[in-house]
């Protein structure tokens, strides 16, 4: 057993709590991870805030990281002690019938114990003050160590810098995918992003490799808009800047509406207003952002018999053992972007802080 430190969430609504945990033994198939660097994202808040459905607590938080291999458990052949990981959220199994189908990425073999905050075998490996600690989206990457599943890490190059490149385990990997592999934006066309957070700013590049001729970025907060046009914006809009809906002006601004919408930001009026604003006949509208437990959407069906299609994504399509991998070398070539998503680098005990940051927008 490891004691270390790790920020425990022992309620909803209440700041994480840096405490010594107790982190058992990596069972068999499953891995001890040293954990280097972790961002902090919207999911995380979004679950400690209560509107979680499948919130469970105490927990420890976290699903973006990377780190070091510290041991494995028996039957453990795709990692060993000391290699370079990614956690992932969303594993690889190679043998559901969801890994096996091209069409998606979604790996079914853990999803009900890992919904259930616990290891596939229905037990967890953290102890806080004698208590059970729930694992996090089978990742738990706020301690310095974790136990994953041997299917949810991707083995990535031992020189990549892992304050960095920690955030392809969520953020960077879920906007560029949901441009590239969910949409396959086109050449020569126009896209509008709504929402220009780190995933917003993902699409948009994503949008922008994949050759898209005009990115607009809409969003409230106009201090984004400089950052949005460094990634490749080509304008950005205000909701607040107009008496009509967002959907009118882009309609109106783009002649008759975009080629492709992504909603980054989990909110269902500006969903339906991503899939207005595209235009009839081929318009395409990608939903990246999670919406609140018990909300739903909705549009006149005419909408969608005009010929604009309705999608989501998750990871941003990508299969996530086979790609994380390979973005990082996309990353280590400089084909995409990543140290530019870091706004700051905190030490462990300051987590509060950082999502204090993250929800004023900075």
């Amino acid at each position: 057993v490891i004691k270390c430190k790790a920020a425990v969430a022992w309620g909803a609504g209440k700041p994480l709590s840096i405490e010594e945990v107790e982190v058992a033994p990596p069972k068999a198939h499953e891995v001890r991870i040293k954990i280097v660097a972790t961002p902090v994202c919207h999911t995380d808040a979004y679950t400690l805030s209560g509107a979680d459905p499948e919130g469970c607590f105490p927990v420890i938080l976290g699903h973006e990281g990377a780190g070091i291999v510290e041991s494995v458990g028996e039957g453990v052949t795709k990692v060993k002690k000391g290699d370079t990981v990614i956690p992932l959220y969303i594993p690889q199994c190679g043998e559901c019938k969801f890994c096996k189908n091209p069409k998606t990425n979604l790996c079914q073999k853990i999803r009900i114990t890992q919904g259930k905050g616990v290891m596939p075998d229905g037990t967890s490996r953290f102890i806080c003050k004698g208590k059970q600690i729930y694992h996090f989206m089978g990742t738990s990457t706020f301690s310095e160590y974790t136990v994953v599943a041997d299917i949810s890490i991707a083995k990535i190059d031992a020189a990549a810098p892992l304050d960095k490149v920690c955030l392809l385990g969520c953020g960077i990997s879920t906007g560029h995918g949901a441009a590239v592999n969910t949409a396959k934006v086109e050449p020569g066309s126009t896209c509008a992003v709504f929402g220009l957070g780190g995933v917003g700013l993902a699409v948009i590049m994503g949008c922008k490799i994949a050759g898209a001729s005009r990115i607009i970025g809409i969003d409230i907060n106009k201090d984004k808009y400089a950052k949005a046009k460094e990634f490749g914006a080509t304008e950005c809009i205000s909701p607040q800047d107009s008496k009509k809906p967002i959907q009118e002006v882009l309609v109106e601004m783009t002649d008759g509406g975009v080629d492709y919408s992504f909603e980054c930001i989990g909110n269902v009026g500006v969903m339906r207003a991503a899939l207005e604003a595209c235009h009839k006949g081929w318009g395409l509208s990608v939903i990246v952002g999670v919406a609140a437990a018990g909300q739903e959407i909705s549009t006149r069906p005419f909408q969608l018999v005009t010929g604009r299609t309705w999608k989501g994504t998750a990871f941003g399509g990508w299969k996530s053992v086979d790609n994380v991998p390979k973005l990082l070398t996309e990353y280590m070539s400089k084909k995409i972007k990543v140290d530019e998503f870091v706004t700051h680098t905190l030490p462990f005990d300051k987590i509060n802080e950082a999502f204090e940051l993250m929800h004023s927008g900075k």
